[in-house]
């Protein structure tokens, strides 16, 4: 029996200093929605608390869908190396980036440098995306989503050279009988598409899925809890999204902090895999298990 725990869109708070020269491009209107918008809804006491809680069941291994940061200032990216050090060894903690960790052209390749090997793998043909981590029976595919864009959007890329990996690795870890977890940004099932802030290439995606199957998908961006699936290569994959870790208990404009625990299981020639939800509700200041629900 393998536990992986599944966390999202940390955006560490506070931002750190920002000089003028920080806000030319898209950064302004970033900066300007987390003064108006964000500062209060996301914040570094929920995360904390959320983090605490989840350290505390022990998970095998622990998936980050992205988001550490906000503006991916050099500050904020360092903290977030700082963050994920704190949080737990690289050997058990994997990272899909989000589009907030490429905010800018560069932002992206200074999170690799720096985070290290908590966003890197097994790989093919020398790049970067998808990378695998293996525990055991488990098998994590970390893809990337994470792309610039202009200003208003946040939408996510998924393209032909990354499908086509993705592809590879699948047949060959599903042929080995390992629980295949994808991770990535962006939602990729249609139900959570929107031309602001979607992603491009989830037709795509979903191909690659429904002709080389996958266990259980994980992703964030949406700051909302959801259960959806897309068609597998054998059956329906679950596909789940979490709520952001940093946002705050009683705000209004997303779902109050969360992660989900993933019990897997092999049952004979198949896998059990039972979800179990923690964190905030809107009304009290207690984590509690707000759901159970056996996936596959």
């Amino acid at each position: 029996m393998i536990t992986l725990a599944h966390i999202s869109d940390i955006h560490l708070s506070p931002l750190p200093a920002v000089a003028f020269r920080d806000l030319l491009g898209k950064r302004l209107t970033g900066y300007l929605n987390w003064k108006m918008r964000r500062h209060d809804a996301l914040n570094s006491e929920t995360l904390g608390s959320l983090v605490a809680h989840m350290q505390h069941q022990s998970p095998d291994f622990i998936a980050v869908t992205g988001d550490l940061t906000n503006l991916a200032l050099d500050p904020e990216i360092a903290r977030a190396g700082e963050w994920l050090k704190a949080l737990g060894s690289s050997d058990t903690i994997c990272v899909a980036p989000g589009n907030h960790d490429a905010y800018v052209q560069g932002a992206l390749e200074t999170a690799q440098r720096l985070w290290g090997p908590y966003m890197r793998g097994e790989k093919l043909e020398g790049a970067d995306f998808p990378f695998v981590r293996r525990l055991g029976d488990l098998a994590v595919v970390s893809c990337s989503s994470a792309v610039p864009t202009r200003p208003f959007l946040a939408v996510g890329r998924f393209e032909q050279d990354q499908a086509e990996r993705l592809a590879r690795m699948l047949t060959a870890l599903g042929e080995a009988s390992m629980f295949r977890v994808v991770l990535i940004h962006h939602p990729p099932n249609a139900e959570l598409q929107h031309p602001s802030f979607g992603l491009k290439g989830h037709k795509l995606f979903r191909k690659v899925i429904a002709e080389h199957g996958a266990e259980l998908i994980l992703h964030g961006h949406t700051h909302r809890s959801s259960i959806h699936s897309v068609p597998g290569l054998n059956h329906e994959v679950p596909v789940v999204g979490v709520a952001a870790a940093s946002a705050a208990k009683g705000g209004t404009l997303d779902d109050p902090a969360r992660y989900n625990l993933f019990r897997i299981e092999r049952s004979g020639k198949d896998w059990t895999c039972t979800m179990r939800e923690f964190g905030f509700q809107r009304l009290g200041n207690d984590i509690v298990m707000r759901m159970q629900m056996r996936i596959s």
